[in-house]
């Protein structure tokens, strides 16, 4: 199975046995279909028979098998093709020889040399070999070079053509055997033979770009190596394949080699070169206890990594599988193009009849004239350029959106971004980087930062919480040594309190301050403004005073604000929040970066309701968010879209479409991609059908010749498959 013709012959042949086409998936790039969970029950021997019955064969489909029947179903095309033409070759030769055109040209060559060649003689030499048999029949051996040139041409087209007979439905191959026939029937061998070549060149087009298509989606699992320099419990470094690797196995990364598996960072410092998995343009720096993906290179330093997935479930190995499958959920367009060339086929046939017919009958006119122009209409009926126009341009769109860090889930979602008027966001991992930073330390009681600080650390050394984290890394940040305290007792809900220099200190919330009875009105008036502003208080004290407070907040992601302004310009009517977080924090990150709307203090059933509320108001909305509170209302959006890196396996499994960097920048990118995509398939429709109608009216008017019908055919195949490729390049969007 390699185009989408052959899809089509599979949904009606197999549809029915399993309780319809919609039970079925279909991989084009790997040559799959699949049954769905709710289809009806059906033996594998029955499949395996109905398959067969359309001139295709079928095997269960086992992973990781490679795909060298399509490889050599494509060399075999081509190679029928290059031989239709060497024979089409051939008869001309023939016929040139035959008619004495090896003499003539001499006179033509010996006029050039010397000068005198004038164009009415060039022009009688042409014409008299075009004519040569004109009042006779084609000599015997001219005929064998074409009819060897048909034989070769239509090598994979009669079978075909033979089961949907039998099938009773007319697909390209039926109308291209049966001009063929009609050309020899009436004696026009050097017609059928040159439309014979000329669809077989461009069935080995459409199966070429297929080819590049999965080439490119293949690309994407090269990009890690095979290889694996693991090291065993005694230290000893040996290369493994990485099919071999179990999870929890250590491996050793130098400079510059590529990361063979997902896995945590156990030793070493280095920057890694993370763009071909997430789309990050700088590399990363990695330190002991971060996260590393197959695919992505190692820039500096060398590393030991502890894998955490194997190799058929790494991240990269992931994402290839799902760019892959997801040609299955096709795009409307393409349901459309489908559903069109199914009625259209079978109409054009009908007209072909009415007007090989109705002029002989009632016109006077001649059997042969109008039969040969019911030939020409029936080639350039072929609806080879409008099937192929989309699908190639889908998985091409798809591919390239790999790429560039987005994982795309199917070409039904490839439509949608270029649709959308209003984006949902969550807050927190989303619009904000997701980790807590310190925003201000305030000492009190004639205590300085440094004091304030060191104290703090040493009482959450050992805490895993996110606000304890983010005071241990500032103050690491600022030179300052950690220490951890001694008798280190959690409150829960409240803080923690432990013995740091041979005194007792507490730390906790401004609400914990209260139930000790400590605050004083002006340190009170400072933790009231700094809360208002959106800030979380951690007050640090001892049995005599307060120490003084330090504030912290999840920050607005760098660039967030260019980022929304860049969604705006891309048509984008509307941008809401919508969190769980208190309304005082969510009115002052959406004050900080732009948003036109917040939804604050929400349970994820509410944010469902607000993006249903949303979808009737603007039609076309999509909701971004990471957690597994988000995953309700990513299934509600239009589109759903996941942080693939920060968010959680549920909100990644619901959503549409996953940012594998958690870069919002992409947003844009995706929104012009998908009108580009959108815009290069309506050129691909529009040129197919504007060609079949033009040499329709040429075909009604006597004028066009079989060959001129397929060769035009054939060109607008290999225009539509050309443009359709294009979009394996990306395209810029500046979000400054």
């Amino acid at each position: 199975m390699d185009c989408a013709e052959e899809v089509a012959t599979l949904k009606s042949a197999i549809g029915p046995l399993v309780g319809g086409s919609d039970k079925l998936t279909f991989d084009v790039l790997n040559g799959r279909m699949t049954l769905l969970s709710d289809a009806e029950p059906v033996t594998e021997k029955t499949i395996i028979k109905a398959v067969a019955a359309t001139g295709m064969q079928a095997a269960r489909w086992q992973s990781g098998q490679t795909d060298g029947d399509a490889k050599q179903l494509h060399r075999s095309k081509t190679v029928y093709t290059v031989l239709s033409g060497v024979f089409i070759l051939a008869g001309m030769l023939i016929h040139i020889a035959i008619a004495g055109g090896f003499v003539d040209i001499q006179t033509v060559f010996s006029s050039a040399k010397s000068g005198t060649l004038q164009w009415d003689v060039v022009t009688r030499y042409l014409y008299s070999l075009l004519n040569a048999h004109a009042q006779q029949a084609m000599p015997l051996p001219e005929k064998i070079a074409f009819g060897l040139a048909v034989a070769c041409g239509a090598r994979h087209v009669i079978v075909k053509a033979f089961y949907a007979l039998k099938r009773l439905r007319a697909d390209m191959n039926l109308l291209m055997t049966i001009a063929v026939i009609g050309a020899m029937f009436i004696d026009e061998w050097f017609e059928a033979a040159t439309v014979s070549f000329l669809f077989a060149l461009s069935l080995a087009i459409e199966s070429w770009s297929i080819g590049r298509a999965r080439h490119a989606v293949e690309a994407l699992l090269d990009l890690a190596p095979s290889t694996v320099t693991i090291k065993d419990e005694v230290g000893q470094e040996r290369m493994v394949s990485a099919t071999e690797v179990s999870i929890g196995t250590r491996f050793i990364l130098a400079p510059g080699a590529k990361i063979p598996l997902d896995g945590n960072v156990i030793a070493g410092f280095s920057s890694v070169n993370q763009a071909p998995i997430t789309g990050e343009s700088m590399p990363v720096a990695k330190q002991v206890g971060d996260e590393v993906f197959a695919g992505s290179i190692n820039v500096e330093g060398t590393l030991e990594i502890r894998s955490t997935k194997l190799v058929s479930d790494t991240t990269l190995a992931q994402i290839t599988r799902l760019v892959g499958e997801a040609h299955g959920k096709r795009a409307e367009v393409e349901q459309w193009v489908e559903k069109f060339a199914r009625i259209y086929t079978p109409a054009v046939m009908l007209v072909a009849l009415v007007m090989c017919i109705i002029p002989p009958l009632f016109f006077e006119g001649g059997w042969n004239e109008w039969f040969y122009h019911a030939l020409v209409l029936l080639v350039i009926a072929c609806p080879c350029a409008l099937v192929i126009s989309t699908p190639i341009s889908i998985v091409a769109a798809l591919a390239c959106a790999a790429r560039q860090g987005i994982l795309i889930k199917g070409g039904i979602y490839i439509e949608t971004p270029a649709h959308l008027a209003a984006i949902a966001f969550d807050k927190t991992g989303t619009l904000t980087s997701g980790e807590p930073i310190v925003t201000g330390v305030y000492p009190f009681n004639s205590h300085n930062e440094e004091e304030l600080l060191s104290r703090a650390a040493a009482l959450e050394a050992r805490s895993n919480h996110p606000l304890a984290k983010a005071i241990l890394r500032y103050t690491e940040q600022r030179g300052i040594n950690v220490a951890s305290a001694e008798n280190v007792t959690v409150l829960p809900g409240k803080g923690v309190t432990g013995l740091f220099n041979g005194t007792d200190f507490w730390l906790g919330s401004r609400r914990y301050l209260l139930e000790r009875s400590q605050e004083v009105p002006e340190i009170s008036e400072k933790a009231i403004a700094l809360e208002q502003t959106g800030q979380t208080v951690i007050a640090i004290g001892n049995d005599r005073h307060i120490c003084g407070l330090i504030a912290v907040a999840d920050q607005p992601r760098a660039d967030i604000r260019s980022i929304l302004q860049a969604l705006r310009q891309t048509g984008i009517q509307h941008l809401a929040m919508l969190t769980g977080d208190n309304r005082v924090t969510a009115n002052n990150i959406a004050a900080q970066i732009g948003i036109d709307e917040v939804h604050a203090e929400l349970l994820p059933a509410d944010k469902v309701e607000i993006v249903s509320q949303m979808v009737e108001k603007y039609g076309q909305v999509a909701m971004i968010g990471d957690g597994v509170n988000d995953a309700p209302a990513l299934g509600r959006a239009n589109l759903g879209i996941a942080m693939g890196v920060l968010g959680s396996d549920a909100a990644i499994e619901i959503a549409d479409i996953a940012l594998m960097g958690d870069d919002l920048s992409k947003l844009p990118w995706l929104i012009e991609h998908s009108k580009r995509t959108l815009a290069i398939i309506r050129q691909n429709i529009a040129f197919a059908l504007t060609i079949k109608a033009v040499f329709a009216i040429l075909a009604f008017a006597g004028v066009a010749t079989l060959w001129e019908a397929i060769a035009a055919d054939m060109g607008a195949s290999l225009l539509v498959v050309a443009n359709g490729l294009r979009l394996l390049h990306p395209k810029n969007v500046s979000t400054k």
